[in-house]
This record gives structure tokens, sequence and C-alpha cells, in this order.
């Protein structure tokens, strides 16, 4: 890796990503192994989170180390005032890697700064989600057989939604087609499509689900944040933009998988499980084993 944290998806080059996939099919295929025998993992999620903290500290677990922190910023100092960087220079003394999520953009970055220890981004805000990303990238690998030459269609929040802002970074490494779908409001921010011009990835940006469905091999569904509103009037115009049905599946490709980095809310309809394109519980379990992976990666233990 550039560095030994992990906090932005572009700390990693195109080999690393592949190597960190090939770790996760191996703990996969043997997901107990005693590597932090005697290792300290602290995770501080000043944000509320089930699947990434549950998941992170499954895969601590299961490598054998023991794991220290909160699952929310009131049961930490900080709600008694005390500063995130004391909060970071403090924990730091008591672990060997931190593990942050935040609701504020730049945290994890920050934090790196703060501390000696290797710190991996759990989610810094509508910035970005690193783990996830990768995770994801393991889903879409497992489904297809491949990263290179597939579609991939976004849909929902592509403003604020950090899961896709990390993964566009990292799937454009392979030279996919984009098809992005969002209510006007939703738009993916004009960085993206900056960086997408800049590396000659070809995109489509449009409100209409129906045609960019047809010609995915993934379709990476995302629900619409109400934490990131500042305007609830906004949220509630954009709430229900996209619901995914099981009767909109018949005109997918045979190989379409539907992804979601989870929690849904309504955007996929719970007749959507039971069908053979339905792949966002696999996913939450494929995050195990990659978090698996970059925990042992980053702590140079594989």
């Amino acid at each position: 890796m550039v560095s030994k944290s992990l906090v932005s998806i572009t700390d990693c080059t195109k080999e690393e990503y592949l190597r960190i996939l090939n770790l996760a099919k191996e703990f996969e295929a043997n997901p107990h192994q005693n590597i932090l025998n005697g290792k300290i993992v602290a995770t501080l999620f000043f944000e509320p989170s089930t699947r990434t903290r549950l998941s992170f500290e499954s895969a601590v677990l299961r490598l054998g180390g023991r794991i220290i922190g909160f699952s929310e910023a009131s049961s930490s100092s900080s709600s008694k005032g005390e500063t995130f960087s004391d909060t970071i220079r403090t924990v730091s003394n008591y672990c060997d890697l931190l593990i942050i999520r935040h609701p504020l953009e730049g945290t994890a970055r920050l934090a790196s700064e703060l501390t000696s220890l290797p710190v991996i981004n759990a989610g810094d805000g509508s910035n970005q989600h690193p783990t996830q990303t990768l995770l994801d990238m393991y889903s879409i690998q497992k489904t297809q057989g491949r990263l290179d030459n597939l579609t991939l269609t976004l849909v929902g929040d592509l403003k604020y939604g950090r899961t896709v802002h990390s993964l566009i970074m990292a799937m454009a490494t392979f030279k996919p087609v984009f098809y992005f779908v969002s209510p006007e409001e939703l738009k993916l921010p004009d960085d993206y499509r900056v960086f997408l011009k800049q590396n000659n990835i070809e995109y489509h940006e449009t409100t209409q689900l129906p045609h960019a469905m047809k010609v995915a091999d993934i379709v990476y569904m995302t629900r619409v944040q109400r934490e990131r509103f500042l305007d609830p009037m906004e949220y509630e115009k954009t709430k229900n933009a996209y619901i995914l049905k099981a009767e909109m599946l018949s005109d997918t490709k045979p190989n379409m998988k539907v992804l979601h980095p989870l929690p849904r809310i309504n955007e996929i309809s719970t007749d959507v499980d039971s069908t053979d394109k339905a792949y966002y519980f696999q996913q939450a379990l494929n995050g195990v084993y990659t978090r698996q992976a970059i925990i042992s990666h980053v702590l140079g233990l594989k």
C-alpha cells in the first residue's frame, strides 16, 4: 500500500486491490486463522453502524485478536467535550490498529496524521468508504468471474453516497461502463465526472432506471440517506425515487446481480430477496472475509 493506513480507496494500486481480493478468497476458504494473537484493535465508531462494525469485529475475533472501542459517540468522552484529536492520541496508547467511522469528511485522514498506528477508514461522512468498496469488488468478482470491462448501474443517492464514490474510483481501474441513475437533486458530484473524463471512462447519466438495468452486469442500489440531508423537505422529495421490484428483473442479463451496501429502507422490495438476482446478503457476508484481508494486509501479517 502507498501508506500503512487505508484512508482512501486510492491508497491502493490495482495490484493491491487484486492482492486483497485474493486474500479475501483465502480467508473465505479458511476464516479462522490466529494471526492477530496478542494484538488489540480499537473500533472507534462515532456514527451508528451495524454491518461495518460487526463485520470488522467478527473479522478481528476470527483472526484471534481482541477488541476495544465504542459503538457511538455518546458512549465516548467526546460527549464530555473531548476533541477528536485527543481521543485518537489517547486510544493509540492502548492498541495496535485503529478502525474509525465518523460523520465528518476528512476525519480518517486527520487520525492517520495524529498517530503512528495504522488507521482504517470505516466511513467518513459522504466522502469515502474504502473497505465497503473492497468487499463490493470481491462480490462483483465472485458473481461475474472478473472485474474488467463490466457495465455497472449505480442507483439512488449518488450525491452523498460514500459507497458509490469509492466504488467509482476503484472500479475505474478496470475500465467499466457506468450508468448513473438518480433524481436531479442527488446527481453525482462534479469531481467524479471530472475524474471519469480524465481517465477516459464511459459513463451515462439518467433519471430513468429501466434501460440502465437491462444493460447492467451489476445493479448497485443505495438508500437515500436521511442523515446526510440538512433540509428535511429535500429528503422527503427524493426518498422514494427508485424502488426495485422483482417484476422489473425479467428483461435483465442472466448474469446480472443486485448489490446494496445495506441497510435498505424500501428501495429494494422484499420480493427481490428470493430471486437469483439478489446478492446483497451474501455481499454482507463477504465483508467479513474482505475485512480480514484488509486487516492482515495493513498490519503486514500476510
